[in-house]
């Protein structure tokens, strides 16, 4: 028997997301999968406000990741990371063959607009990548001011990662002026993995046409003339889109701005809750995640023994990241989550908890 995902992905799915991929199969080459794939990019540039392309990749979210940079670094690039999703973004850029620095922050910081400031100034790079919302460490970095600092610098492709937090808060790229702005759908979108979502701008399309050796699977090139015939450039996860064109519909009923306001209510009911459980709280305050909270360990709690406690129970729950595992704990707050499935876990929690505690 399946357990409740309260983990930051692949989240919890709803049964009528999981209905949605039952839709009969179509070919991929067919009307009816470029009326569907015209209508789900429409919809994802309006979640999105923006009029430049929005593609739909049949991989996880690193693949577009590293499809960026095999298209838009054609001199150096300019890794920045405060946790392990963006660092690892910068061993991926050195594997391509590129040329990559690396710019980190301690884990639980933000990456700053000085940072990146400071960095680009050399004029040594032609490329950037920024993780907006580090799931690792629950810390979200203020990307509109960053954003503000790029505009200083036309000349190199702002690249953002937003996983975990596309479609939970508000990403108006046409303010943003992103030239890749990138998620997985298992996480804010609520839906199975294996389907990326990437915005890529005018520029980039124009500067990834003279970029050598970027490969055929990730070539923007390719997505772009596919795209203009609501397609893709290879087979596909049909299903998958199904169930995005159904959340989609979900999110417009709901309300985009209903939406961000019940993320932003979840997220600080975890934080409540956390540091009335006598924890703290792991990320710096005002860079606070609002699609996961990461709290810290207060010394006394056995995380391994409460993930099994909870596992026993049906409740598959995280025990931190990487470096941070066991020291952290991750509770996460989105996609189609509601106050009542927080109120859920913290119940069976403060039961449990006497149980890990020395």
């Amino acid at each position: 028997m399946g357990k409740k995902l309260y983990i930051p992905g692949p989240v919890e799915v709803s049964r009528d997301v999981m209905e949605a991929m039952c839709a009969p199969m179509i070919g991929h080459r067919m009307k009816e999968y470029a009326v569907l794939h015209q209508r789900v990019t429409r919809a994802l540039k309006t979640l999105l406000n923006t009029s430049e392309p929005v593609f739909l990749s049949t991989s996880s979210a690193f693949g577009v990741m590293e499809g960026a940079v095999r298209n838009l670094v054609q001199k150096r690039c300019a890794n920045f990371a405060n946790g392990a999703f963006s660092a690892k973004w910068h061993d991926v850029t050195r594997r391509c063959g590129l040329e990559a620095d690396l710019f980190s922050a301690e884990w639980g910081q933000p990456i700053t607009p000085e940072m990146v400031d400071n960095a680009l100034a050399s004029g040594n790079y032609d490329a950037m990548t920024v993780v907006h919302n580090e799931t690792s460490t629950g810390v979200m970095s203020p990307l509109a001011e960053i954003a503000e600092v790029m505009k200083k610098y036309p000349e190199v492709s702002f690249i953002v990662d937003t996983v975990s937090s596309m479609s939970a808060v508000p990403l108006d790229l046409s303010a943003l002026q992103t030239d890749v702005c990138l998620a997985g759908v298992q996480k804010a979108f609520g839906l199975p993995p294996g389907l990326t979502v990437f915005a890529v701008s005018r520029k980039a399309l124009d500067k990834a046409k003279t970029t050598p050796n970027r490969g055929y699977y990730f070539d923007f090139e390719e997505f772009e003339q596919n795209d203009l015939k609501d397609n893709t450039p290879s087979t596909p996860c049909i299903s998958l889109i199904y169930a995005l064109d159904h959340q989609l519909a979900k999110m417009m009923t709901e309300g985009l701005d209903n939406r961000y306001a019940r993320h932003r209510q979840m997220a600080e009911m975890t934080r409540q809750w956390i540091e009335a459980q006598g924890f703290g709280l792991f990320a710096a305050e005002g860079y606070r995640s609002q699609t996961l909270t990461s709290g810290q360990n207060d010394q006394r709690t056995d995380l391994e023994r409460l993930k099994k406690l909870a596992s026993e129970r049906g409740y598959a729950i995280d025990n931190g990241y990487g470096k941070i595992k066991n020291k952290t704990f991750r509770i996460p707050h989105m996609a189609d989550f509601t106050p009542d499935d927080l109120v859920e876990l913290f119940t069976l929690l403060e039961e449990l908890l006497p149980q890990a505690r020395a």
